[in-house]
């Protein structure tokens, strides 16, 4: 299969660093079980330790925060139905923005899943987030609040110490799904308010297959996988000292510069908007991370531009990658009150660690074609 020369998918997921290629295939040299006592498995014990430690530091949590899973959607189910169990929770609370990984973790609870809304630019409403606290604790019930902190599809950042006032202080349990912002925005575990967080290894460059779940102290009873006892019986089964290596060597590479890539997509939105005058950009009003755009021309369906796009060499998406053969409207685009044929023709171009602006001006001529092919079609037809 012929690869796209233009990679311009990375909130699906990140092309590996060699920092963590590196990493991973030194560990692959290495036999043993981490578990064991011998000489071999605590050499792999101090590679799973220490990617530990990385990881912990871009997420500021102490080591024995971090609880490694075989993926952040392993981590947002340990989460959400581990920890309704744990703390007893009578109902789950998310938003309508919520990756279908949330959705799916909180209906396989068989608790009442209660939905906040967002608002027209995609930011979760907290007077109704605040209304569900009331009303939960009118009822006595226990909340397991779930909430994402950046969307992973237009990119919007929600207000996260607002969120945390309102949640924190309260008896009821706040889990963060923070993929898409982990290593792109400061991240202080140990000492903010959320019981525990997801994150993603192939979002910042490590292989797909290895994620974690921070927990605070209190919830390290929270449990998916009882296993033998590995980390420390929160998770069971052999670690993959591999993969653990490879996240925590681009944990310690990450170097995410907001800046650069608010301007690769300033750029790429403000020539849209030459190219097509009717543009729609979702969550343009409001704070958005610097790597992604998510907008609609009008007429020119994401189905159609994706597979255009592509037999140009250029690799985007209409959204999340996690729904499969995934092209059409989008449920946070419906969320946001987006009309059902506008959502049809988004999509999302995001940017990472090896992006360039050869690779924007690639696309923006790619996406000038595109439009122009459409114009000379309508003029045919």
């Amino acid at each position: 299969m012929t690869r796209a020369a233009i990679y311009l998918d990375h909130n699906a997921s990140s092309p590996l660093r060699p920092e963590a290629r590196e990493a991973m295939l030194a560990a692959l040299d290495l036999v043993g079980n981490p578990s064991s006592v011998h000489a071999h498995g605590r050499a792999l014990r101090n590679l799973v330790e220490t990617g530990r430690r990385q990881v912990a530091e871009l997420a500021g949590a102490e080591p024995k925060q971090v609880v490694f899973t075989g993926s952040a959607t392993e981590a947002i189910t340990q989460a959400i139905l581990g920890g309704a169990r744990a703390f007893s929770a009578g109902a789950v609370a998310l938003s309508a923005g919520e990756h279908a990984a949330v959705g799916r973790a909180a209906e396989a609870t068989g608790l009442p899943v209660w939905t906040v809304p967002l608002d027209s630019e995609g930011r979760i409403d907290l007077d109704q987030l605040a209304t569900t606290l009331q009303k939960a604790d009118e009822q006595s019930e226990t909340l397991l609040v779930a909430l994402h902190w950046v969307n992973n599809e237009t990119g919007v950042i929600q207000p996260i110490e607002r969120i945390n006032a309102l949640v924190g202080p309260t008896r009821h349990t706040l889990f963060i799904d923070a993929v898409q912002a982990f290593g792109k925005r400061p991240l202080e575990f140990a000492t903010s308010a959320p019981d525990m967080v997801a994150v993603s290894g192939h979002k910042i460059g490590a292989p797909a297959g290895i994620g974690a779940l921070l927990v605070k102290s209190h919830a390290d009873t929270v449990r998916l996988i009882p296993g033998g006892g590995q980390e420390q019986g929160r998770r069971g089964g052999t670690e993959s000292a591999a993969l653990i290596a490879a996240f925590g060597a681009a944990a310690a590479a990450n170097d995410y510069d907001d800046e650069t890539l608010s301007g690769l997509v300033q750029h790429v939105e403000a020539d849209l908007r030459k190219l097509a005058p009717d543009l729609v950009i979702f969550g343009q009003g409001v704070n958005r991370i610097g790597n992604v755009t998510n907008f609609a021309v009008p007429g020119v369906g994401n189905a159609t531009a994706m597979m255009a796009l592509d037999l140009m060499g250029l690799s985007v998406s209409s959204g999340s990658a996690c729904s499969s053969g995934k092209v059409g409207a989008s449920h946070v685009l419906a969320a946001m009150g987006v009309p059902r044929d506008i959502a049809n023709c988004a999509l999302r171009v995001s940017f990472g660690w090896n992006s360039t602006k050869a690779d924007a001006e690639a696309f923006l001529a790619g996406f000038e074609t595109l439009l122009s092919r459409q114009k000379r079609a309508g003029k045919a037809a």
